[in-house]
């Protein structure tokens, strides 16, 4: 399972965010690539711990979708409901600009990726272990690269 821990992980998400610009079509979905990037932005904070949300974690969730979505190579899909406090529109932060936004996550997910890095709760999965969010965080930025085909 693709994790950021993997040698070069996060320099080759990096390299796929830096072809990303303002007119890039979207394969699915309704987030322009600046709302997308803030998005990823709010959802790394929610999970080093520094954006409050409203848990919305079952047994289902915290079993079973937590299972599938961290330890099968089943794709992710698409148009899956996202929380409020992460959602463009509602919740999430809104975007200033492209290059600025960009930088922010770079810097999230550096954070993230390293050494003593914490971690708080997901909303749905609840409590991860360092290596189940490692696979989150990659698996979760690759599904929005993806929604803009890089």
């Amino acid at each position: 399972m693709n994790s950021l821990t993997d040698q070069g992980a996060v320099d080759s998400l990096i390299e796929r965010l830096n072809k990303l610009h303002p007119e890039r079509p979207r394969a699915w979905g309704r987030m322009t690539p600046n709302e997308m990037i803030c998005h990823l932005c709010d959802a790394f904070e929610v999970a080093l711990g520094e954006r409050p949300f409203v848990p919305a974690e079952t047994w289902m969730q915290r079993t079973v979708f937590k299972y599938i979505a961290l330890r099968t190579s089943y794709v992710w899909p698409k148009g899956l409901k996202t929380r409020p406090e992460v959602e463009q529109g509602i919740g999430g932060t809104r975007p200033v600009t492209l290059d600025s936004d960009r930088a922010r996550l770079v810097v999230l997910m550096r954070r993230f990726a390293g050494p003593g890095a914490r971690y708080g709760k997901h909303p749905g999965f609840g409590a991860m272990t360092p290596e189940e969010w490692q696979i989150w965080g990659y698996r979760h930025t690759d599904h929005h690269l993806r929604q803009f085909a890089l």
